[in-house]
Protein backbone atom coordinates (compact mmCIF):
# COMPACT_ATOMS: atom_id res chain seq x y z
CA UNK A 1 0.00 0.00 0.00
CA UNK A 2 1.21 3.49 -0.89
CA UNK A 3 -0.14 6.67 0.72
CA UNK A 4 -0.18 9.86 -1.35
CA UNK A 5 -1.03 13.32 -0.01
CA UNK A 6 -2.37 15.47 -2.85
CA UNK A 7 -0.18 18.48 -3.55
CA UNK A 8 -1.61 21.84 -4.73
CA UNK A 9 -0.50 21.19 -8.33
CA UNK A 10 -2.93 18.24 -8.52
CA UNK A 11 -5.88 20.13 -7.04
CA UNK A 12 -8.83 20.09 -9.46
CA UNK A 13 -7.37 17.20 -11.44
CA UNK A 14 -8.76 13.69 -11.52
CA UNK A 15 -7.40 10.65 -9.74
CA UNK A 16 -6.00 8.94 -12.84
CA UNK A 17 -4.10 12.06 -13.95
CA UNK A 18 -2.61 12.42 -10.47
CA UNK A 19 -1.53 8.79 -10.11
CA UNK A 20 -0.10 8.38 -13.61
CA UNK A 21 1.94 11.56 -13.12
CA UNK A 22 3.32 10.47 -9.74
CA UNK A 23 3.87 6.90 -10.95
CA UNK A 24 4.82 7.23 -14.65
CA UNK A 25 5.14 3.46 -15.13
CA UNK A 26 1.68 2.76 -13.73
CA UNK A 27 -0.73 1.39 -16.33
CA UNK A 28 -4.15 3.07 -16.47
CA UNK A 29 -5.78 -0.38 -16.59
CA UNK A 30 -4.28 -1.13 -13.18
CA UNK A 31 -6.00 1.96 -11.77
CA UNK A 32 -9.38 0.99 -13.26
CA UNK A 33 -8.96 -2.51 -11.84
CA UNK A 34 -8.19 -1.08 -8.41
CA UNK A 35 -11.25 1.17 -8.61
CA UNK A 36 -13.51 -1.76 -9.55
CA UNK A 37 -12.20 -3.68 -6.54
CA UNK A 38 -12.39 -0.55 -4.36
CA UNK A 39 -8.67 -0.87 -3.63
CA UNK A 40 -8.20 2.90 -3.46
CA UNK A 41 -9.25 4.99 -0.49
CA UNK A 42 -9.85 8.74 -0.54
CA UNK A 43 -9.57 10.29 2.91
CA UNK A 44 -10.22 6.87 4.46
CA UNK A 45 -13.23 5.92 2.32
CA UNK A 46 -13.10 3.37 -0.50
CA UNK A 47 -13.93 4.78 -3.94
CA UNK A 48 -14.78 3.28 -7.33
CA UNK A 49 -14.75 6.38 -9.56
CA UNK A 50 -12.18 8.65 -11.18
CA UNK A 51 -12.86 11.47 -8.72
CA UNK A 52 -11.60 15.06 -8.72
CA UNK A 53 -8.97 15.70 -6.08
CA UNK A 54 -8.28 18.65 -3.79
CA UNK A 55 -5.15 19.85 -2.02
CA UNK A 56 -4.52 17.85 1.16
CA UNK A 57 -6.59 14.84 0.15
CA UNK A 58 -5.07 11.52 1.21
CA UNK A 59 -5.03 8.56 -1.15
CA UNK A 60 -4.33 5.03 0.05
CA UNK A 61 -3.49 3.03 -3.05
CA UNK A 62 -3.58 -0.76 -2.73
CA UNK A 63 -1.72 -1.60 -5.95
CA UNK A 64 1.34 -3.85 -5.75
CA UNK A 65 4.71 -2.13 -6.04
CA UNK A 66 5.67 -3.96 -9.23
CA UNK A 67 2.64 -2.39 -10.98
CA UNK A 68 3.06 1.01 -9.35
CA UNK A 69 6.71 1.30 -10.30
CA UNK A 70 6.94 -1.05 -13.27
CA UNK A 71 9.62 -3.18 -11.61
CA UNK A 72 9.47 -6.68 -10.12
CA UNK A 73 11.82 -8.10 -7.50
CA UNK A 74 12.48 -10.89 -10.00
CA UNK A 75 14.15 -8.29 -12.26
CA UNK A 76 16.94 -7.83 -9.68
CA UNK A 77 19.82 -10.29 -10.05
CA UNK A 78 22.70 -11.10 -7.69
CA UNK A 79 25.92 -11.06 -9.74
CA UNK A 80 28.37 -11.61 -6.87
CA UNK A 81 28.11 -12.16 -3.12
CA UNK A 82 30.39 -13.05 -0.22
CA UNK A 83 30.35 -12.43 3.54
CA UNK A 84 31.08 -8.70 3.17
CA UNK A 85 29.65 -7.45 -0.11
CA UNK A 86 26.94 -8.13 -2.64
CA UNK A 87 26.66 -6.79 -6.18
CA UNK A 88 23.25 -6.58 -7.81
CA UNK A 89 22.28 -6.01 -11.41
CA UNK A 90 19.77 -3.17 -11.21
CA UNK A 91 16.99 -3.03 -13.81
CA UNK A 92 15.75 0.18 -15.39
CA UNK A 93 13.01 2.34 -13.79
CA UNK A 94 14.43 1.81 -10.31
CA UNK A 95 16.32 4.21 -8.05
CA UNK A 96 19.21 2.94 -5.94
CA UNK A 97 17.82 4.64 -2.81
CA UNK A 98 14.36 5.87 -1.86
CA UNK A 99 10.94 4.60 -0.78
CA UNK A 100 10.69 1.92 -3.46
CA UNK A 101 14.25 1.36 -4.56
CA UNK A 102 16.91 -1.28 -5.02
CA UNK A 103 18.03 -0.63 -1.44
CA UNK A 104 14.58 -0.72 0.18
CA UNK A 105 13.58 -3.87 -1.71
CA UNK A 106 16.72 -5.87 -0.96
CA UNK A 107 17.19 -4.70 2.66
CA UNK A 108 14.45 -7.15 3.61
CA UNK A 109 16.80 -10.03 2.80
CA UNK A 110 19.83 -8.86 4.80
CA UNK A 111 20.66 -7.96 8.40
CA UNK A 112 22.72 -5.02 7.09
CA UNK A 113 22.74 -3.62 3.55
CA UNK A 114 23.94 -0.21 2.36
CA UNK A 115 24.88 1.01 -1.14
CA UNK A 116 28.45 2.17 -1.74
CA UNK A 117 27.61 4.25 -4.83
CA UNK A 118 24.66 5.08 -7.09
CA UNK A 119 23.66 4.95 -10.73
CA UNK A 120 20.78 6.75 -12.44
CA UNK A 121 17.24 5.44 -12.25
CA UNK A 122 17.22 4.45 -15.92
CA UNK A 123 20.79 3.16 -16.02
CA UNK A 124 20.96 -0.62 -15.69
CA UNK A 125 23.77 -2.71 -14.28
CA UNK A 126 26.05 -3.31 -11.33
CA UNK A 127 25.63 -1.64 -7.95
CA UNK A 128 27.95 -2.53 -5.06
CA UNK A 129 26.53 -2.93 -1.53
CA UNK A 130 28.22 -3.53 1.82
CA UNK A 131 26.84 -6.21 4.14
CA UNK A 132 28.39 -4.80 7.31
CA UNK A 133 29.47 -1.43 8.70
CA UNK A 134 33.21 -2.14 8.50
CA UNK A 135 32.98 -3.02 4.80
CA UNK A 136 30.86 0.06 4.12
CA UNK A 137 33.43 2.40 5.70
CA UNK A 138 36.28 0.78 3.76
CA UNK A 139 34.48 0.87 0.41
CA UNK A 140 33.29 4.46 0.76
CA UNK A 141 36.91 5.43 1.46
CA UNK A 142 38.09 3.43 -1.57
CA UNK A 143 35.60 5.16 -3.84
CA UNK A 144 36.69 8.52 -2.47
CA UNK A 145 40.34 7.69 -3.17
CA UNK A 146 39.53 6.33 -6.65
CA UNK A 147 40.66 2.81 -5.76
CA UNK A 148 37.55 1.26 -7.30
CA UNK A 149 37.35 1.33 -11.09
CA UNK A 150 33.92 1.31 -12.78
CA UNK A 151 33.29 0.75 -16.46
CA UNK A 152 30.10 1.51 -18.34
CA UNK A 153 28.86 0.28 -21.70
CA UNK A 154 26.68 2.54 -23.81
CA UNK A 155 25.27 2.65 -27.32
CA UNK A 156 25.63 6.05 -28.95
CA UNK A 157 24.33 7.63 -32.10
CA UNK A 158 27.38 8.68 -34.07
CA UNK A 159 30.86 7.27 -34.58
CA UNK A 160 33.86 8.81 -32.75
CA UNK A 161 36.76 10.13 -34.81
CA UNK A 162 39.20 8.40 -32.44
CA UNK A 163 39.08 4.79 -31.26
CA UNK A 164 39.76 6.01 -27.71
CA UNK A 165 40.03 9.33 -25.93
CA UNK A 166 39.91 11.06 -22.56
CA UNK A 167 37.54 14.02 -22.52
CA UNK A 168 38.07 16.99 -20.20
CA UNK A 169 35.35 19.58 -19.67
CA UNK A 170 33.47 21.40 -16.92
CA UNK A 171 30.02 20.53 -15.59
CA UNK A 172 27.36 22.62 -13.87
CA UNK A 173 24.42 20.98 -12.09
CA UNK A 174 21.09 22.82 -12.06
CA UNK A 175 19.35 21.04 -9.19
CA UNK A 176 16.05 22.87 -9.70
CA UNK A 177 15.75 21.69 -13.30
CA UNK A 178 17.47 18.33 -12.63
CA UNK A 179 19.82 18.83 -15.56
CA UNK A 180 23.55 19.46 -16.06
CA UNK A 181 25.41 21.67 -18.52
CA UNK A 182 28.85 21.13 -20.06
CA UNK A 183 31.44 23.74 -20.96
CA UNK A 184 34.94 23.55 -22.45
CA UNK A 185 35.99 26.48 -20.27
CA UNK A 186 35.81 26.89 -16.53
CA UNK A 187 32.93 29.03 -15.26
CA UNK A 188 31.75 29.92 -11.79
CA UNK A 189 29.88 26.99 -10.28
CA UNK A 190 31.29 24.48 -12.77
CA UNK A 191 33.38 21.43 -11.76
CA UNK A 192 36.09 19.73 -13.79
CA UNK A 193 35.13 16.36 -15.27
CA UNK A 194 37.15 13.63 -16.98
CA UNK A 195 35.53 10.89 -19.05
CA UNK A 196 37.40 8.22 -21.05
CA UNK A 197 35.99 5.98 -23.75
CA UNK A 198 37.12 3.12 -25.98
CA UNK A 199 35.23 2.00 -29.05
CA UNK A 200 34.10 -1.62 -28.81
CA UNK A 201 32.21 -1.88 -32.10
CA UNK A 202 30.48 0.28 -34.71
CA UNK A 203 27.79 -0.04 -37.34
CA UNK A 204 28.54 2.53 -40.02
CA UNK A 205 25.25 1.95 -41.84
CA UNK A 206 23.24 2.68 -38.69
CA UNK A 207 25.71 5.37 -37.56
CA UNK A 208 25.96 3.87 -34.08
CA UNK A 209 28.85 2.92 -31.80
CA UNK A 210 29.21 0.74 -28.73
CA UNK A 211 31.55 2.33 -26.19
CA UNK A 212 33.33 1.27 -23.01
CA UNK A 213 33.34 4.34 -20.77
CA UNK A 214 35.35 5.06 -17.63
CA UNK A 215 34.50 7.82 -15.18
CA UNK A 216 37.47 9.56 -13.59
CA UNK A 217 35.13 11.99 -11.85
CA UNK A 218 31.68 10.95 -10.73
CA UNK A 219 29.31 13.84 -11.36
CA UNK A 220 25.55 13.70 -11.93
CA UNK A 221 24.63 12.57 -15.47
CA UNK A 222 28.30 12.92 -16.43
CA UNK A 223 28.47 10.18 -19.08
CA UNK A 224 25.17 11.09 -20.71
CA UNK A 225 25.83 14.83 -20.84
CA UNK A 226 29.52 14.61 -21.76
CA UNK A 227 28.98 12.24 -24.69
CA UNK A 228 26.00 14.24 -25.94
CA UNK A 229 28.15 17.39 -25.76
CA UNK A 230 30.69 15.93 -28.21
CA UNK A 231 27.97 14.76 -30.59
CA UNK A 232 27.56 11.17 -29.36
CA UNK A 233 24.17 11.11 -27.57
CA UNK A 234 23.25 7.86 -25.88
CA UNK A 235 20.36 6.21 -27.69
CA UNK A 236 17.20 6.26 -25.58
CA UNK A 237 18.29 9.22 -23.44
CA UNK A 238 15.27 11.50 -23.20
CA UNK A 239 17.13 14.33 -21.45
CA UNK A 240 20.40 14.74 -23.33
CA UNK A 241 19.62 12.70 -26.42
CA UNK A 242 17.35 13.16 -29.42
CA UNK A 243 13.65 12.32 -29.55
CA UNK A 244 13.85 11.61 -33.27
CA UNK A 245 16.83 9.26 -32.86
CA UNK A 246 15.22 7.45 -29.92
CA UNK A 247 12.02 7.01 -31.91
CA UNK A 248 13.98 5.73 -34.92
CA UNK A 249 15.50 2.93 -32.83
CA UNK A 250 12.31 2.30 -30.83
CA UNK A 251 14.08 2.90 -27.51
CA UNK A 252 12.55 4.83 -24.61
CA UNK A 253 15.20 4.34 -21.94
CA UNK A 254 18.90 5.17 -22.11
CA UNK A 255 21.15 2.37 -23.37
CA UNK A 256 23.69 2.83 -20.59
CA UNK A 257 24.91 0.02 -18.36
CA UNK A 258 27.18 -0.18 -15.32
CA UNK A 259 29.15 -3.11 -16.70
CA UNK A 260 32.12 -3.86 -14.44
CA UNK A 261 33.66 -3.06 -11.05
CA UNK A 262 37.35 -3.61 -10.32
CA UNK A 263 39.08 -3.23 -6.97
CA UNK A 264 42.47 -1.50 -7.26
CA UNK A 265 43.46 -1.12 -3.61
CA UNK A 266 46.74 0.69 -3.00
CA UNK A 267 47.00 0.06 0.74
CA UNK A 268 45.76 -2.29 3.45
CA UNK A 269 42.02 -2.89 3.20
CA UNK A 270 41.49 -4.94 6.35
CA UNK A 271 38.73 -7.54 5.91
CA UNK A 272 38.46 -6.70 2.20
CA UNK A 273 42.08 -7.35 1.19
CA UNK A 274 40.96 -10.47 -0.69
CA UNK A 275 39.11 -8.25 -3.18
CA UNK A 276 42.23 -6.47 -4.40
CA UNK A 277 42.70 -6.81 -8.19
CA UNK A 278 39.38 -8.64 -8.45
CA UNK A 279 37.02 -7.60 -11.26
CA UNK A 280 33.32 -8.39 -11.33
CA UNK A 281 31.42 -7.86 -14.56
CA UNK A 282 28.21 -8.84 -16.25
CA UNK A 283 28.10 -12.17 -18.02
CA UNK A 284 27.19 -10.65 -21.38
CA UNK A 285 28.04 -7.42 -23.14
CA UNK A 286 24.84 -5.34 -23.29
CA UNK A 287 23.18 -3.69 -26.31
CA UNK A 288 24.96 -5.78 -28.97
CA UNK A 289 21.60 -6.74 -30.50
CA UNK A 290 21.27 -3.19 -31.85
CA UNK A 291 24.49 -3.39 -33.88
Amino acid sequence: MKTVVVEPKYSGKNLITCLTTIFPNLNVNSIYKALRKKDIKLNGSRINKNVILNTGDTLDVYIIDSELYGVSINDIKVIYEDDNIVIFKKPTNLEVVGDFSLTSIMKKNFNFLEPCHRIDRNTIGLVLFAKNKESLDILLDKFKNKEIEKHYICLCYGIPLKSSATLQSYLFKDSKKSIVYISDEFKKGYSKILTSYKVIDVNKNKKISLLNVTLHTGKTHQIRAHLAYIGLPIIGDGKYGSYEINKKFGVNTQLLCSYSIKFNFTNDSSILNYLNNKEIKLYELPFTKYL
